[in-house]
């Protein structure tokens, strides 16, 4: 059989329910943890910007951390003293001259090596050699006439010496690595137990070489403290200029050739590179993370904070929307049942039908809703209703779980049959 058909009606195009949120609304959402991260973002690079140029290692002249040593440098630059950092032994070498102070911040750090060609430059140099927290390692070859013994600890202690500089400054920190030797012409400073922490050889070439057992006293947090300034700018400040050198890894000197000899006390050094930290320059994990990470850390947390207290607010009045589909209280019930059977939550089905028994029986007597669920308030109001040969009703209101369905759906009938009797009492 043939016939016409008609087509359907187009059918219309799907909009965008309720629970869709469009993309203005998104945008509402989400434009304050966004505008938030770019404050935080900026504020970051800014702050960068602004500490690039002080962040530098310890005993760093450059430095204005409290392990750097900027506020010595800037003492000695007022004294028309003039301050070069360097990172090489070639700069090292070619800056030492009878006009210049050598500071070496880490000569335990040097290869065997660099050390001799360090030696060799300053030893004829007629200038001025300060050695930080030298030990084993290096002054087996950078200063040959001297022992040492190991003290970690730093004190203010008294110079009870007859170097100019020293009994003008007095008391200072020192510490670290403590020396002894056989030259004649020297000065021993700051002694401990006899031994000395700081220690001036003069050189054959008329310049001297110091030897200073711990470099706290150079620190930017201990400048100001005992009479460590003092003996700071004239250790440092007797000749017009400094060189400062920090010895670093990527120095191609350090991977010359003769590392491997032993000269001096430089023979019970094999594990130097183990104890390069000799006389306070030991560094932990945390003294190599810069200080702007804690600060950036501490912003961060906040702005977890924000973004939590920000979601955590209510989003707008509650809406009241038509819901699509009407369903039956009975269909609502027995759905719920279902799912307690499934579980097997008999439990917390006979909690909710006592619950609800128990606040429909105290509004109905008259009990407190703050009462309903107490005991000893309710069991005696629904008690004075109840006739001789009724069921205890603290037992069917306050009673442990049903074993089984078939106690379950029992205590469910004594329920109903409880709250009935009362009504009609």
């Amino acid at each position: 059989m043939t016939g016409t058909t008609t087509d359907a009606p187009p059918r219309p195009a799907t909009s965008s329910t309720s629970m869709s949120p469009s993309a203005q609304q998104v945008w509402k959402r989400v434009r304050g943890l966004l505008i938030a991260l770019a404050i935080l973002l900026v504020a970051g690079i800014a702050l960068a910007a602004v500490r690039s140029g002080d962040q530098h290692g310890r005993l760093d002249p450059r430095s204005a951390d409290p392990l750097g040593s900027r506020a010595v440098a800037e003492l000695l630059k007022d004294r028309g003293v003039s301050t070069r950092v360097v990172t090489t032994l070639a700069e090292a070498t070619e800056g030492a001259g009878p006009d210049t102070t050598l500071v070496v911040t880490s000569p335990n750090l040097l290869t065997f090596h660099q050390q001799r060609t360090l030696r060799g430059a300053t030893e004829t140099s007629g200038g001025r050699t300060v050695l930080l927290s030298a030990g084993p390692p290096s002054v087996g070859i950078l200063a040959p006439d001297v022992t040492t013994e190991t003290d970690t600890s730093v004190a203010a202690r008294e110079p009870r010496c007859s170097l100019p500089a020293a009994r003008d400054a007095g008391a200072v920190d020192i510490g670290g690595v403590l020396y002894t030797t056989d030259s004649p012409n020297s000065d021993a400073c700051y002694p401990k137990d006899g031994l000395p922490s700081l220690l001036r050889i003069d050189s054959t070439a008329g310049g001297d070489t110091v030897l200073l057992g711990s470099p706290d006293l150079l620190y930017n947090e201990r400048l100001a403290k005992q009479g460590n300034a003092s003996l700071a700018l004239q250790l440092l400040g007797s000749r017009p200029h400094i060189v400062w050198y920090l010895p670093s890894l990527s120095d191609p000197s350090a991977t010359g050739s003769g590392s491997g000899g032993h000269d001096g006390n430089s023979g019970d050094s094999g594990d130097n590179r183990e104890d390069q930290g000799t006389g306070g320059n030991e560094s932990s994990f945390l003294d190599l993370i810069p200080s702007g990470w804690l600060w950036g850390t501490l912003q961060l947390a906040l702005a977890a904070v924000l973004a939590a207290v920000w979601r955590s607010r209510r989003l707008g009045p509650v809406v009241a929307e038509r819901l699509p589909v009407a369903i039956r209280a009975s269909e609502a019930t027995e759905g719920r049942a279902r799912l307690y059977r499934k579980a097997n939550a008999r439990d917390r089905a006979a909690s909710v039908l006592r619950t609800e028994t128990r606040t429909r029986l105290a509004s109905l007597l008259g009990v407190p809703p703050s009462e309903a669920h107490t005991p000893e308030a309710l069991v005696s109001a629904v008690s004075a209703q109840l006739t001789d040969n009724s069921p205890d009703p603290r037992t069917l209101l306050f009673g442990p779980a049903p074993a089984d369905d078939a106690a379950l759906i029992r205590l469910t009938d004594q329920l109903d049959a409880l709250e009935r009797e009362v009504r009609t009492s």
